[in-house]
């Protein structure tokens, strides 16, 4: 005797709801694939336009869709020659016009008497010197204040990660702004 499978096919109630869900789903699927451009989104394309003929009509431009190469364009976009104002954009140095000294007379007379602005100093070291420490077999320590902050200090060491110090000797030392390059000897300050 042959078995037969089981197909699912016991609830006549699933069946039902089930055949009815397939028979709508086709019926929308057939209804979008066959209906026009009514629930179809419209798309946008620029395209080039060909008249088309239709029995009785005048003639109509219908956008064209046809990926076809047109030679006659592509012909006439090589042939454009680009005329532009003579400044070559691919050189370093582009030639300016040097402007004449207040509109008057030759430039050399004013490239004569500019000067450059001078350097400014470089701002001063705030910290200030207020003693010394060393005990025997060791390298002097300084001590040095930036406002409420001290800092311990000995020859070569960075204090506040911008300034090191050079040389500590009796009546100051000499601190070195690794910033801007600039040295300075700071004297001992008593109070």
């Amino acid at each position: 005797m042959a078995v037969i499978p089981k197909l699912g096919l016991e609830n006549k109630k699933q069946v039902v709801i089930l055949t009815v869900l397939v028979l709508v789903l086709v019926f929308y699927g057939a209804r979008n694939l066959f209906s026009g451009s009514d629930s179809a989104p419209q798309v946008a394309v620029p395209a080039a336009t060909t008249p088309v003929r239709k029995p009785g009509a005048k003639v109509v431009k219908e956008p064209r869709l046809d990926p076809t190469l047109r030679l006659d364009l592509l012909a006439q976009s090589e042939s454009t020659k680009y005329t532009g104002s003579g400044r070559n954009i691919f050189t370093d140095t582009p030639e300016i016009e040097k402007p004449l000294a207040n509109g008057t007379g030759s430039n050399k007379k004013a490239a004569a008497t500019y000067l450059p602005p001078p350097v400014p100093p470089p701002p001063p070291i705030n910290l200030k010197f207020f003693g010394f420490a060393s005990k025997p077999g060791e390298s002097k320590k300084v001590f040095l204040s930036q406002g409420e902050d001290v800092f311990v200090a000995g020859e070569g060491e960075i204090v506040n990660r911008r300034y090191r110090i050079v040389k500590i000797s009796p009546a100051g030392v000499e601190i070195e702004d690794m910033i801007n390059s600039n040295r300075q000897t700071i004297p001992l300050t008593l109070g």
